[in-house]
């Protein structure tokens, strides 16, 4: 559909840099782990946090993604880490990493139209994100809705202030397995008309057939009397 479609011209139009970065993150930091690289979303502070007595360097003295990865390995864990490459360093390493079970709540800010602004809620930690752009934004919190819904057997992240199209993926498919619910449930009870319609046209046969049995035995019991 069309929402798809604008969603890949925004992974299409992403800097040759950002593309290439995320492919040296993927390499470097998940694959070393037996993890694959689902997604991931350079951003940068809304609020900058204050740490005491921590020096944290000035504004662009490092880059930040939050990334989606997954084992490789059965049973499947997903997790969402937050890497940083610092200036004057090409290596990418990992800052924090929390479970997709920590994982309490996602907003997208808001429900009506793109921004690149976005919060996440751990059991515990809040961080305020703004990302490089609104496509950006939007296919990072499609894929982790997604990832969400495929694998997370406990409870499930809240998803606010998203728009519809960017929630929409799990909503199909169950569209989609309603869809195919339904057209057995109607090709059964179709086949059980059938099989009743069938069954009342084998009784009313028999019955033909044993009233002309009967006929034919008085037929012959009266022509033998005749010929008596």
């Amino acid at each position: 559909n069309s929402d798809r479609v604008e969603m890949i011209n925004c992974c299409l139009r992403l800097p040759k840099s950002d593309m290439s970065a995320k492919s040296v993150i993927n390499k470097e930091v998940f694959i070393p782990h037996d993890e694959k690289m689902l997604a991931a979303v350079q951003v940068k502070r809304r609020t900058k946090k204050k740490i005491p007595f921590l020096a944290t360097g000035g504004q662009g003295d490092y880059m930040t993604f939050i990334c989606i990865s997954v084992t490789n390995k059965k049973p499947s864990h997903v997790s969402i880490t937050k890497v940083k490459q610092f200036q004057g360093s090409s290596a990418f390493v990992k800052r924090s990493q929390w479970t997709i079970e920590q994982l309490r709540q996602v907003n997208g800010m808001d429900p009506n139209k793109d921004c690149p602004e976005f919060d996440l809620m751990f059991d515990n930690a809040f961080d305020q994100w703004v990302a490089g752009s609104s496509g950006e934004k939007c296919t990072f919190i499609q894929i982790l809705h997604h990832t969400c819904q495929r694998y997370s057997s406990a409870r499930k992240p809240e998803f606010v202030n998203c728009q519809s199209k960017l929630l929409g993926g799990n909503s199909i498919l169950h569209s989609a397995a309603d869809s195919v619910t339904s057209a057995v449930q109607k090709a059964s009870q179709a086949l059980n008309e059938r099989g009743e319609r069938l069954g009342r046209a084998e009784e009313r046969t028999a019955d033909m057939m044993n009233s002309a049995e009967q006929f034919a035995v008085t037929a012959h019991k009266l022509a033998m009397k005749h010929k008596c």
